[in-house]
């Protein structure tokens, strides 16, 4: 992984075989990021998604392994308890054009990971709600 601080954004680079989750935590307890938002593309050649089910207030995972291109890849660096958290949702197409997608839970890249990482100003903290079964901001 590579970076450079552009404005209020960092520009991050990941390389093939790196894991995306463990490289932006990284990179955000490196560089003291407390609160941001992230978009990125690139490939990956293995990924974990979920999906929250409401009712069950339980995530599913799906595992994906070939070749994949993120079509999207978005979400936030905040914190929970004081400590990184973040919350990203990531979407891969295969080589049929078919698109699978849902809340990031693992994801190694095959060539790059291009990764746009814009700072806001302030801090958010988050908190389990478990009426609903997620960390959700705290305002």
């Amino acid at each position: 992984m590579e970076y450079r601080k552009v404005g209020e954004a960092y520009l991050v680079r990941m390389d093939p075989g790196e894991e995306i989750l463990e490289q932006l935590e990284r990179f955000a307890r490196q560089e003291q990021i407390r609160l941001a938002a992230v978009q990125a593309l690139g490939a990956v050649k293995e990924f974990t998604v979920g999906v929250f089910k409401t009712d069950e207030k339980k995530y599913y995972a799906n595992h994906f392994s070939g070749s994949f291109e993120i079509v999207s890849l978005t979400g936030t660096i905040d914190t929970m308890g004081g400590d990184f958290y973040c919350h990203l949702h990531m979407s891969a197409g295969d080589d049929q054009g078919r698109v699978f997608g849902g809340h990031l839970n693992r994801a190694v890249i095959s060539a790059t990971c291009e990764m746009v990482v814009t700072l806001l100003p302030g801090t958010v903290d988050r908190v389990r709600s478990e009426d609903i079964g997620l960390n959700l901001w705290k305002f």
